[in-house]
């Protein structure tokens, strides 16, 4: 119901109610009365209705026992009965107005909310309701709406997540056509939006729809692509939806319905059914809020049987979430009353200086009160902090309860099965939702959790979610209509709507793997003189005018952006083709397996090596000593007979095999790469291009040849900043033989650029003709594809399909194996050996040969050492360069020289000490004998 109509409403009921003073004047109250007024506007006789009824009156009485909760004041309460009509819910509310009431629990229904809230937002009256679930209530245009129960965002957010988690992409919707519905499914797609979904139709109802209405709308809905079908409506309105879908057959395999949570009501309420409607709600998904099981829950729920002997007519009530949450409001308003109070706020009532005015007459206007405490109060209840039996219960700051969560539920059998949870905490899960507050939150794809669904037509297995509308409607593919490389797209002689080719053929086979008829006609795109557009036929997809594109189609990132592609059937990146000419080896062909810096470094390398071979082995092994030259020409011959492996001197030297066993492995390497290189050079022949690749023709300024239409040219012209001036445009095959042979020289081109996909059949039978360079992007040909078309992802699995068991390599070598001139023996190009290759072998040796010299020179300066320190003192005393004269020679010498020469000094100084020894010895002897002599002497006695 529009806003614009309650307020007509409003006014005809004011004419009604013309001069009977329903308005009472401004009246004042103490700070804590003895009661407080309470309004209460909802349909008594719907399941709705009837259980919230009996949790209010039950909440009201347990508030009014408890005097610690409002301080002696009591609550009193009165319900008026709407009967389901949006009229009367006006006049209630109305009513309650004029009796100095502060607030009202209600009302029932998001449409009668919508109007009231508006005299709410005049009178400063807050309305409290538990089942007006509309996502648009929360807006800044109702501030005296209050929502204590979960708010149908929260609950489309479900659906959405459900949608996603199924690997769905479009639904549809159906739903009664009033501000709940409206409001509900626009909430819907905008969370599926959120996951990359949408609603594909939208199927609206009236409220008072007959049978022959629902099911003029599900036969429109059966004749829609998507099987996943949202149904949000009321409980007195979606059992007649589900009956009508049963008799239609919408019931069995291949469909998926999703109600939102007025199917929960009633198997809640209702319960037990009977096994016929059971049976109609069999494989149906529904969501019901989500309370946590509590002390306090447990307690009311086991109260409930003796509440609704109480309070209610229908005995055999069951107990369902708006019963909870209806509850839960009047205790929200009692606490809130209890800080209004607290806080200074007094019961009173003014009238509206607006409607001064307007006083007299029989509309009595002015006599129409503002609640002046309404304000402290709608802030009171905002801020309440408790826990109910719905759990913990605090507002956010846009007046939406805190921690939603739904309970996801399927009917099976006789009855239904929870089958997991959602929060907007961490998503899907099959664990209470408190139980995740205490974790961080986890939205990644692989926490995502259900427990197994039993879907309609009792299968376990999960349907695909959508079908080819049964409606004789025919998918219409366009078809490049092509002037040349026929063999990937043309139509058939004689049959205009037929076409034939790789592409074709590909597309068929791929389609007759599905598991489903799809039904299909070609439509040519072009003339037949020219190449089409690829990009235009793409765009066309998205204006509907073609349902898909079959042909030679390259998956490029703009026309990604407009249309969803499959699987690619063929690789197809960008070459260079360039003429090409035959190089004839000559006399110094044995030069060209190497460039002239890997031969400048291996000659170095072969006299480093002799010299560092000559150094280490000089002062041990004869066959390295001699005359000056002859050792040059040793040196020499040893470091390049190694090459051959000829070399005839032994190196004696740990150093000196230590760094020759490192060169040979060098040198095998070098030279099984030149032996390789020189034989491919003698015996292939050789193709040589002044073109080398893509670089040379960005370098250079030459014209440069690409297929007319084709996106080669906005690539080459955006990405690699080549000017346009420099693009030629060609058609035929033929043409492109023709600018190559002319050359820029001549008007032609110097190379042309196109896709491998082309070239390869243009040169199966032009061999003047070669790629050059490597392949520069990575791309291939797909079928196009509406945006999140499923058509597209199961056509993609065909595809792979046909990869795997070697039909399309079968297929390819149907229409495009030709007898190519690459399997002549031809090579383009020559594959010189370059040094990079190699460097690595050459830090290896030269690092051996450094350390070797290091150790050598090292032990070197330790031996002169020792034999300089037995020189003469006069030797010591000698100039620096006398000393590096002395080392040089030191180091020319032979070491056996240097070791027996000085074994010989030593022999020397060993027998000079010898000789000493003795003279000492002999000396002490003639003195000793002296003495003796001396003292036998008679001349000394006397």
């Amino acid at each position: 119901m529009q806003t614009s109509t309650g307020m007509v409403w409003l006014v005809a009921l004011l004419v009604l109610q013309s001069g009977s003073g329903l308005f009472g004047a401004s009246t004042n109250a103490s700070a804590r009365p003895e009661f407080v007024n309470v309004g209460g506007v909802f349909s008594v006789n719907t399941l709705i209705g009837s259980v919230a009824k009996v949790a209010v009156l039950a909440a009201v009485e347990d508030v009014n026992s408890d005097p610690s909760v409002l301080g002696g004041t009591k609550l009193k309460v009165m319900i008026h009965d709407t009967n389901y009509s949006g009229f009367l819910g006006i006049v209630e509310a109305l009513q309650f107005m004029e009796s100095d009431t502060v607030a009202i629990i209600g009302p029932q229904t998001s449409v009668t909310a919508h109007v009231i809230s508006h005299i709410a937002n005049e009178l400063q009256v807050p309305l409290l309701s538990f089942s007006a679930t509309d996502p648009t209530l929360a807006s800044l245009q109702f501030p005296y709406f209050i929502r204590t129960a979960q708010n149908d965002l929260f609950q489309m957010a479900t659906i959405a997540a459900m949608v996603e988690f199924y690997g769905w992409r479009e639904v549809t919707a159906i739903y009664v056509d009033d501000d709940h519905g409206r409001n509900g499914i626009a909430a819907l797609a905008d969370k599926l939006a959120e996951h990359r979904c949408k609603i594909s139709f939208k199927a609206p109802m009236s409220l008072d729809a007959t049978q022959d209405d629902v099911t003029d709308v599900l036969v429109k809905v059966a004749l829609m692509e998507s099987r996943i079908i949202v149904l949000h409506t009321y409980s007195s309105r979606g059992p007649q939806v589900l009956k009508v879908a049963q008799s239609l057959g919408m019931m069995g395999n291949g469909y998926v319905w999703i109600t939102t949570n007025w199917l929960s009501t009633i198997l809640e309420s209702s319960s037990p059914l009977s096994s016929e409607d059971m049976q109609m709600y069999e494989g149906v998904l529904s969501l019901t809020p989500y309370t946590p099981d509590t002390e306090l829950k447990r307690k009311f729920v086991s109260r409930w049987s003796n509440l609704t002997r109480t309070f209610s007519t229908n005995k055999t009530l069951g107990l369902s979430s708006y019963g909870l949450y209806a509850y839960d409001t009047v205790w929200i308003l009692a606490r809130a009353l209890d800080t209004f109070f607290n806080q200074g706020g007094v019961i009173s009532f003014s009238n509206d200086s607006r409607l001064t005015g307007l006083k007299g007459g029989n509309l009595h206007l002015d006599a129409m009160s503002i609640f002046n405490g309404g304000k402290l109060l709608r802030e009171s209840i905002l801020q309440v902090n408790a826990t109910g039996i719905t759990g913990p219960i605090q507002f956010t700051p846009d007046k939406n309860l805190i921690h939603p969560a739904f309970e996801i539920i399927n009917v099976a059998g006789n009855g239904y099965r929870r089958i997991g949870y959602w929060s907007n905490y961490s998503g899907l899960s099959v664990v209470p939702p408190e139980m995740l507050y205490t974790r961080p939150p986890n939205r990644s794809s692989a926490s995502q959790q259900l427990y197994p669904v039993i879907w309609p037509g009792e299968t376990t297995q999960k349907p695909r979610g959508w079908v080819f509308p049964d409606n004789g409607r025919h998918l219409k593919i366009g078809v490049p209509y092509r002037a040349s490389y026929r063999e990937f797209v043309s139509p058939a002689e004689g049959q205009p709507d037929m076409f034939t080719g790789y592409c074709i053929e590909v597309f068929i086979a791929a389609l007759n793997l599905l598991p489903y008829a799809v039904p299909y006609k070609f439509i040519p795109f072009g003339d037949g003189h020219s190449n089409p557009s690829a990009t235009e036929l793409v765009r066309l997809i998205t204006t509907g005018t073609f349902d898909a594109a079959v042909g030679d189609i390259a998956i490029t990132t703009n026309r990604t952006k407009m249309a969803d592609f499959t699987q690619p059937y063929i690789e197809s990146g960008l070459v260079v083709v360039a003429p090409v000419r035959k190089q004839d080896s000559n006399a110094w062909a044995f030069l060209k397996p190497f460039t002239w810096k890997l031969w400048c470094v291996t000659a170095f390398f072969f006299l480093i090596v002799g010299s560092v071979v000559w150094i280490l082995e000089h002062r041990l092994n004869n066959d390295f000593r001699g005359p000056l030259r002859r050792q040059i020409i040793t040196m020499l011959w040893f470091s390049f007979s190694t090459w051959f492996f000829a070399h005839r001197e032994n190196t004696v030297s740990v150093l000196g095999r230590l760094v020759l066993i490192i060169w040979l492995f060098v040198v095998l390497i070098i030279n099984s790469s030149y032996t390789a290189s020189l034989t491919s050079i003698l015996t292939v022949q050789q193709l040589s291009s002044p073109i080398k690749g893509i670089e040379t023709l960005v370098s250079n300024n030459d014209p440069i040849g690409y297929q007319k239409e084709s996106f080669v040219r906005s690539y080459l012209i955006e990405e690699l900043g080549i000017h346009e001036s420099r693009l030629v445009p060609l058609i035929m095959p033929e043409d492109y033989a023709k600018a190559l042979r002319d050359g820029p020289s001549k008007g032609g081109v110097a190379a042309v650029i196109d896709e491998r996909a082309y070239i390869e059949l243009f040169l199966s039978t032009r061999c003047e003709f070669s790629i050059v360079g490597q392949e520069f992007t990575k791309n291939g040909w797909g079928f196009a594809f509406p945006r999140d078309s499923p058509l597209a992802v199961d056509m993609s699995t065909a595809i792979l399909k046909l990869s795997e068991n070697g039909d399309l390599q079968r297929i390819h070598d149907k229409w495009l194996m030709r007898s190519a001139c690459t399997s002549q023996g031809t090579k383009l190009a020559l594959d010189r050996l370059h040094l990079k290759s190699f460097w690595g072998l050459f830090v290896l040796c030269g690092s051996a040969c450094f350390l070797a010299l290091i150790i050598y020179f090292l032990r070197m300066v330790r031996q002169f050492g020792r034999h300089y320190s037995e020189e003469p003192e006069s030797s010591t005393s000698s100039s620096r360069m006398s000393r590096l004269r002395t080392f040089l020679s030191f180091i020319d010498e032979k070491e056996e020289v240097v070791k027996s020469r000085s074994k010989r000094r030593q022999m020397e100084e060993a027998s000079n000490r010898s000789n000493d020894e003795e003279g000492s010895v002999n000396g002490t002897k003639k003195r000793h004998i002296e003495y003796s002599s001396n003292d036998f002497n008679p001349a000394n006695q006397a």
